[in-house]
């Protein structure tokens, strides 16, 4: 195993004992470098997604499991590519570019964050639409039709279409879902909700939300 030169470890912030060695053993076959400081220069982003529907599948580059979402990167020597989550791609410093620019890892963070969130956003609407054939209800086709638009949900509607989608068995992530409670009336709409139906949205809620909730007397699930 190469050692590291102290420049090495310093340019990284990483010292040789921070690198399981599955790291090691995925990605110096595939690279020119001769250690990984080196290598991880050579791999970036390569814009290409995958959502496997749930947490089935494994990071190629330190093989953490369950994983629902995968990033493909690509070796500029090599050509070779692995797929891997996008805590690998921040924690080792891989590069993510936006329109020729390389990022800073801030700004790389939050572009792999507005990957997910897209990701979640269609995995919602593929949800939808497969709630709109299995009861063909006009309600749900207007759910469906306005969650493209807008990207959220009344509290109403989070009800019907979260108790729909269960009671057809059709796979979907409750908290994906967006809930809009800015309006007054979607907020007096909370409040006079029962306490089952906040129950069926409480995973829908963001944690502002969830506290707004128990302001106005809602109980969270057991």
């Amino acid at each position: 195993m190469a050692a590291f030169s102290r420049q090495a470890q310093s340019s990284v912030g990483l010292t040789m004992s921070s690198y399981p060695q599955r790291v090691w053993d995925n990605i110096l076959p595939l690279s020119v470098g001769d250690t990984l400081p080196k290598a991880f220069e050579e791999w970036s982003f390569t814009e290409i997604v995958r959502d496997h529907e749930k947490p089935t599948e494994t990071c190629e580059l330190c093989n953490q499991e369950s994983l629902r979402y995968q990033f493909e990167i690509r070796n500029v020597f090599t050509s070779n590519r692995l797929w891997v989550g996008s805590q690998c791609i921040l924690r080792f410093g891989l590069s993510v570019f936006e329109a020729g620019r390389k990022l800073s890892p801030a700004d790389a963070k939050k572009k792999l964050e507005r990957l997910t969130e897209q990701m979640r956003l269609d995995s919602c609407i593929r949800a939808l639409e497969k709630l709109s054939i299995a009861e063909n209800n006009g309600m749900l086709s207007n759910a469906l039709n306005y969650y493209k638009t807008k990207k959220y949900l009344s509290p109403k509607f989070a009800f019907v279409v979260l108790w729909r989608l269960k009671a057809n068995a059709i796979d979907h992530s409750a908290s994906f879902f967006k809930i809009n409670l800015k309006r007054e009336k979607y907020k007096d709409d909370l409040r006079a909700m029962k306490q089952g139906h906040v129950e069926m949205i409480w995973p829908a809620l963001s944690s502002t939300q969830r506290q707004m909730a128990l302001h106005m007397g809602h109980q969270p699930p057991n």
